[in-house]
């Protein structure tokens, strides 16, 4: 007896590998345009002691797209984890606003550059990534949704720091 549902959609692969790429790209412009409010002169700036600044964020979201993606997904699986996320928290300096941004959008260029090569038998592949076990799609799934969480606390930090002159992304 056939199965009532169809077990491989036409064109799902490519449509969920462009919807990724597009969610990327939307997070990038959003965290460089938050980042350039926010400047150089709060970057490192916290709330408080226990709490990241803007700078740690974006550190934080490039050690996941890398580990979870670029590393975890890569489908030659040659590539190894040297994420040091304690470090991504711990950080107080070392990169500047230009540095940040760029090593923001490399990230996200070699996350996509990945999600590219992925075929239908990678993304359902199972693999440990840092935690526990996830299909690729299941880490592509997870580390675009963790970028769009942190995106939005950018934003809020960006808005908190600049009050009333914070400008919105012209697309709003």
């Amino acid at each position: 007896m056939a199965p009532k549902f169809q077990a491989d959609y036409p064109g799902a692969v490519a449509a969920f590998k462009g919807e990724a790429c597009a969610v990327l790209d939307d997070c990038r412009e959003r965290m460089l345009h938050a980042l350039t409010q926010i400047g150089e002169s709060d970057l490192w700036w916290r709330p408080n002691p226990a709490m990241n600044a803007p700078a740690n964020v974006v550190l934080h979201v490039c050690g996941n797209l890398r580990q979870w993606i670029i590393v975890g997904c890569d489908p030659e699986q040659a590539l190894p984890d040297e994420r040091d996320r304690p470090g991504e928290f711990a950080a107080t300096g070392g990169f500047a606003l230009e540095g940040l941004a760029d090593k923001l959008t490399q990230t996200i260029d070699e996350a996509k550059a990945t999600i590219r090569r992925l075929n239908k038998d990678h993304l359902l592949a199972p693999r440990h990534i840092q935690i526990g076990d996830v299909t690729g799609m299941g880490a592509v799934w997870h580390s675009v949704s963790h970028l769009e969480g942190h995106t939005q606390e950018l934003i809020y930090i960006a808005r908190l720091r600049r009050g009333e002159d914070y400008r919105f992304k012209d697309a709003y």
